[in-house]
């Protein structure tokens, strides 16, 4: 079903799908719903059900047998349910997603054994928001998010697992956060950015500038606030705390999870100005206390960081929804892996540079084992 986020299976769970009434069968790390097919195979059900709940990889390719054609693959691909998961089935979702393992589709692509994604098009796929529910059990993408996770009852690691699991909701649109008078004040259009901050960090630096006697001295501070600004993206974007409880993870959904959750909703993609405004002052604050000496230094470092953090939504906007040219690809590349193989590196979204300070590359991922 195009767009639909696929579940993993056991072992244990393949196996017992072994009748007429519900046939399964496994190709390396996919598994196929043929319960329809068996009436329809040219050879006769029973050598469907011969096979049922096991691989069959080695029938396949057994010219003993015959060597089956491009049209046995297809019934295949129209017929794939989910993929299968090993009784350690997170030491293997890590290997995968650290390069050292991979499932692979039919047509041999990588495909992510947790998100079930293969390539950047997948994250716009719609997704089946009814068997998405039913499946995972975690938010229901028609109803109001916001209360879901607040009553949900999660546990961090479920919620961790489930919230990096990307989903599209239908047509592009935008799934209901509130359902209420506040819904409009959490969608932002990627122009308000600039526009709304902007003339700040404008007048912001026209104040600073008054106590330098040399230009230089405010630009030197400008580019200091500016690539403090990177760490702070970096810091922030890594090492967000999550306090294994309701408030704590409400908070990361609403600030950072539903982005995770649902990355190509374009408004809901930048940061709204009202909560930009609420997480700016105490640095405004901790900038000055910091450079208490010499107010329109701090002032000058903090449009630095301010300016920097409009470069990164904007940035970060362009990355998931923009073509771009060719050195932006291979940062929009790292970008979009980031959110459908790997969330645990890859955190720079500006620039790739503390990544590769601190050990985090995000490492492309083969298309082919």
């Amino acid at each position: 079903m195009p767009g639909r986020i696929l579940p993993t299976f056991t072992l244990a769970e393949v196996q017992s799908h072994n009748s007429k009434k519900s046939c399964f069968v496994t190709l390396g790390e996919n598994v196929y719903d043929v319960t329809d097919f068996i009436d329809s195979h040219p050879g006769g059900g029973d050598l469907v059900l011969e096979y049922a709940g096991k691989d069959i990889k080695e029938i396949l390719e057994d010219e003993a047998s015959h060597t089956h054609s491009e049209a046995a693959y297809d019934v295949l691909e129209d017929s794939h349910v989910g993929f299968l998961a090993s009784a350690n089935c997170k030491a293997q979702s890590a290997a995968a997603a650290n390069g050292n393992g991979a499932a692979n589709g039919a047509n041999g692509a990588y495909v992510h054994p947790r998100t079930g994604m293969s390539c950047e098009e997948d994250l716009s796929k719609d997704t089946d928001i009814s068997s998405d529910y039913k499946t995972h059990k975690f938010l229901d993408l028609s109803r109001p998010l916001f209360p879901q996770v607040w009553m949900g009852g999660f546990s961090k690691e479920f919620y961790l697992d489930q919230v990096h699991r990307p989903r599209h909701y239908k047509g592009g649109e935008s799934a209901p956060l509130f359902g209420n008078f506040l819904e409009p004040l959490t969608k932002t259009a990627w122009w308000v950015i600039p526009v709304v901050w902007l003339p700040p960090v404008s007048y912001g630096l026209y104040l600073a500038s008054e106590g330098f006697s040399n230009p230089l001295g405010e630009v030197a501070c400008f580019v200091g606030g500016l690539f403090l600004w990177t760490l702070i993206e970096y810091i922030m974007h890594r090492f967000f705390y999550l306090p294994d409880n309701r408030v704590g993870i409400t908070l990361h959904f609403t600030l950072h999870g539903i982005h995770h959750y649902l990355p190509m909703d374009k408004y809901r993609l930048v940061m709204p100005p009202t909560l930009f405004l609420a997480l700016a002052t105490p640095f405004w604050k901790l900038a000055h206390s910091i450079f208490f000496w010499n107010w329109h230094m701090a002032t000058a470092i903090y449009c630095g960081g301010v300016f920097g953090y409009i470069c990164y939504d904007l940035t970060h906007y362009f990355l998931h929804h923009q073509n771009l040219p060719l050195w932006w690809k291979q940062l929009k590349k790292l970008h979009l892996e980031h959110h459908f193989l790997d969330y645990e590196n890859g955190f720079g979204v500006t620039s790739p540079f503390w990544d590769h300070i601190f050990g985090t590359e995000l490492t492309p991922k083969s298309k082919k084992n």
